[in-house]
């Protein structure tokens, strides 16, 4: 008869182990006994959490090399931006520059607007007729992502921002991401060159994207900003509007 827990077939305690939080695993499981470190180390097992988290496709199989690293970029992976769309007002966000009318909020789809794709938004930040630009820094130890993942495993950082014109106005709209060292030195950056929309468009929401791969060793800090103003030096709020900006690390899944 079996008197131990150690005595079940590999593959019946990888089933149940996989059922436990990463955190468990790693912190407290692992140091169990050499058996269990072995389990917790297995490919099958982090595959199996990827199966039951929904994480998982077969497609992955050849282009995955680590899937406890993929699990726990899975399983971590959120927007780091803090109110992205402005349903807490300016709260998280640092105005840096705001000028004119300065920034404002307003509810979608807004005077001679239309509404997002993603119906889940109904706010968005717009500009007026002097130069606006807000900000936010994140910090990554932070935000769970310790410094050893992000040097040796440097997964891929996704930066997604969507703006948009009123149709009765020109605008011009810009966009500066960094990835920062401890001290704050620029690491690597994406800074396209500014879209200036003119008076008459057809108002629509643009999604902008772009990803961070294979970025220097050292990142600590990822700074977003973007705004803009308007083309035509109206009063009021004319300028771009901006919502549902995204910083996301991890697999594209």
């Amino acid at each position: 008869a079996m008197t131990t827990i150690g005595e079940l077939p590999e593959d019946v305690l990888v089933e149940l182990l996989s059922l436990l939080p990463a955190r468990e695993l790693l912190r407290s499981c692992r140091l169990v006994c050499s058996q269990w470190r072995y389990v917790v180390d297995l490919t099958t097992l982090w595959k199996r959490k990827c199966q039951r988290d929904g994480f998982y496709r077969q497609s992955l199989d050849r282009s995955v090399s680590d899937w406890k690293t993929f699990y726990i970029l899975c399983h971590m992976k959120r927007n780091l931006i803090k109110n992205p769309c402005a349903e807490e007002n300016f709260q998280h966000w640092s105005l840096d520059i705001n000028e004119g009318d300065k920034w404002k909020i307003e509810n979608l789809p807004g005077a001679h607007g239309n509404l997002m794709p993603d119906t889940t938004v109904h706010k968005y930040f717009v500009t007026s007729y002097g130069p606006c630009l807000k900000s936010q820094l994140i910090t990554l130890k932070k935000e769970g992502y310790w410094n050893q993942l992000m040097d040796e495993k440097r997964p891929e950082i996704t930066v997604k921002d969507w703006y948009a014109a009123r149709f009765d106005c020109g605008c011009r709209y810009e966009l500066t991401v960094r990835l920062l060292s401890e001290d704050y030195i620029v690491l690597e950056e994406f800074h396209p060159e500014p879209v200036v929309i003119e008076q008459w468009s057809d108002a629509k929401w643009t999604e902008i994207s772009h990803t961070f791969q294979n970025y220097p060793k050292g990142v600590r800090h990822i700074w977003f900003q973007h705004g803009g103003q308007d083309t035509q030096f109206w009063a009021g709020w004319y300028g771009i509007r901006v919502t549902n900006s995204s910083v996301t690390i991890g697999p594209q899944t």
